[in-house]
């Protein structure tokens, strides 16, 4: 393959910081730069597809390619024990008096706390909004399961197993009803989409009729005592009250409002109703009931599971983030300052207390207080922090994003996927694992077997797993053949998967930035067949910045996509930049 030469525009957002005249850039196979800011780059020393051919290490087929599945919606009583209530809950009675759009909400915050000045974006586009990836599907319309089912009004109750009594449970209807406001914005069918408003509504009525009134908020019961064995000081005695559910009513409240099937008395009771709800974030620990309270340096903190004392709690992590969520949609729809001004504090100590959520190269803590990790929560976070990413524009969370993706990437590979093996001598590992690949507690991945393998010509193989093996890297299971089960590190370009995986969309867009002193960096264009893809290679007297729109794995490695200048559509791996001034801190 050749290219010819062609010329960075100075003007473009892949700039030199040197001097004057934009440099050209060349192939890896000896061509020359042009220009003085740039250096010719001598032929390579070794052929890094050397056993692989090209066709097969720039080329990423279509069809296999796939992002983490969403994992189910977090269940606050799995793992944990439902029993009766043994108080009365003091449930407001009839129906709320009617009230002008935010007349109860409170005027002041209700404490100082430490705000790093965050601002919100409120034209993101629709997919990007809270609780769009989370549509209920129309098969869990009614549900009925071991743990769930409806009453007769078609309100969610959980249940601790067949035959067991049901309970109204804030946070499980809030989220069945969000997921049924998505679903009505995109169904077609005019009857599914009347059911679908129903049970949005019917889970919203229930919330309004069982609310506890305290301090001018409204407060959403949990009207049944709970115990959790692993999580201690979570043991419950009803009613009891959650800032994740506070937060995520808030969301079900507002995202009502703006749906056309919705009269004007109903708009102006769920807009009632979400400002009762933030008011009940306006509301310190300095009487009962709380959610909200700062920690003793100063950080602010919306507690999905409030300790007995006042600011006790779990600290837990995904809980605050979902409750923010109904913080950015009250305040694109109000412009409330307050809210933003909460919204702005949850941020920071997420920001804050990043480095303790954090597990490096492993599964991510799901609280504070106690510090277990949580293999099922490590996709939310990852989720979560991409929409914090959205949310704000920063791209500090964007980084945290990238961080935990490395951290412990999803396993999941789509049907199809394969690896592609250079020609040459490979180790592989027989694994103590789960009987589908998954990591197992009791097993923690010990090595069972290894033997090496080779090949005289390059080879695929199919795999059905992708994942970060305990206390080692990045590996692939191999799923059919004659190394069924048996397992291969990930290393470019010798064993990679093809393809692009686990892609992470940046809004707004990142800076990339190549290094300067005419360091040598690689970057790439794929193609499907790898019959026109290329390879450059390019470098700067001094560091010069490109865009870049996402982040993705690509053939086996975390890579940027290049958005404009000179090498728009190229790739450039992790390894080779830094993003945002910093390095990328990408996990092996």
């Amino acid at each position: 393959m050749s290219e010819s030469h062609s010329h960075l525009d100075r003007r473009g957002l892949i700039r030199l910081a040197a001097k004057s005249a934009a440099a050209g850039v060349a192939m890896a196979a000896g061509g020359t730069f042009t220009g003085g800011s740039a250096v010719a780059a001598p032929a390579p020393s070794s052929d890094p597809f050397r056993g692989m051919p090209r066709s097969l290490a720039l080329s990423v087929p279509r069809g296999v390619n796939g992002d983490a599945p969403m994992p189910p919606l977090p269940d606050q009583t799995a793992g944990g024990r439902i029993s009766r209530p043994s108080r009365r809950i003091p449930y407001a009675q009839g129906t709320p008096a009617a009230r002008g759009a935010g007349a109860d909400v409170p005027t002041t915050l209700p404490f100082e706390f430490n705000r790093s000045g965050y601002q919100l974006v409120t034209d993101l586009p629709e997919h990007l909004r809270p609780w769009r990836d989370r549509p209920t599907r129309w098969e869990n319309i009614t549900p009925d399961t071991e743990r769930q089912f409806l009453d007769a009004e078609g309100v969610v109750q959980v249940r601790d197993g067949y035959g067991q009594p049901g309970y109204d449970q804030p946070v499980t209807q809030i989220q069945f009803g969000l997921g049924c406001i998505t679903s009505y914005r995109t169904e077609t069918n005019a009857d599914r989409k009347a059911l679908f408003l129903t049970r949005a509504k019917a889970q919203a009525k229930r919330l309004i009729d069982r609310r506890v009134e305290s301090r001018g908020a409204w407060y959403f019961p949990y009207p049944f005592d709970y115990t959790h064995e692993t999580h201690s000081g979570v043991a419950y005695k009803a009613p009891w009250y959650s800032g994740m559910a506070q937060g995520e009513a808030i969301s079900l409240f507002i995202q009502l409002t703006q749906l056309d099937g919705v009269t004007d008395d109903e708009r102006a009771l769920y807009r009632q109703a979400a400002d009762a709800a933030l008011t009940s974030l306006l509301r310190g620990d300095d009487a009962y009931p709380w959610v909200v309270h700062k920690d003793a340096a100063g950080y602010l903190w919306i507690q999905e599971y409030p300790g007995a004392q006042p600011g006790t709690g779990d600290f837990t992590y995904n809980g605050m983030i979902f409750a923010m969520f109904g913080l950015w949609d009250y305040y694109a729809a109000t412009g409330s300052e307050l809210a933003l001004a909460l919204y702005d504090g949850g941020a920071t100590t997420m920001a804050r207390y990043f480095p303790l959520l954090r597990n490096v190269r492993w599964h991510s803590y799901y609280c504070q207080t106690h510090r277990i990790p949580t293999p099922s929560y490590h996709q939310h976070h990852i989720n979560l922090f991409r929409q914090l990413h959205w949310q704000t524009g920063s791209p500090l969370f964007a980084h945290h994003t990238d961080v935990l993706t490395d951290d412990f990437p999803s396993p999941h590979l789509r049907d199809g996927s394969t690896v592609a093996f250079a020609a040459g001598t490979h180790t592989l590992y027989r694994l103590d694992t789960k009987a589908d690949g998954g990591w197992d507690k009791s097993k923690e991945d010990a090595q069972l077997e290894v033997k090496k393998v080779t090949f005289a010509r390059a080879t695929q193989a199919p795999a059905d797993m992708r994942r970060r093996i305990q206390d080692r890297g990045i590996y692939y299971r191999i799923s059919a053949g004659a190394y069924t089960g048996w397992w291969v590190g990930e290393t470019w370009p010798t064993s990679f998967l093809r393809g692009q995986y686990l892609t992470t969309t940046y809004l707004p867009q990142r800076t990339l930035t190549f290094p300067g002193g005419n360091r040598e960096v690689n970057v790439y264009r794929f193609t499907e067949d790898g019959t026109d893809a290329s390879i450059r290679t390019v470098s700067f007297a001094t560091p010069s910045n490109a865009p870049t729109d996402r982040r993705a794995i690509v053939n086996g490695r975390p890579m940027y996509q290049i958005t404009a200048g000179a090498l728009t559509g190229f790739w450039v791996a992790a390894t080779s930049i830094t993003i945002d001034g910093s390095t990328t801190n990408s996990a092996p």
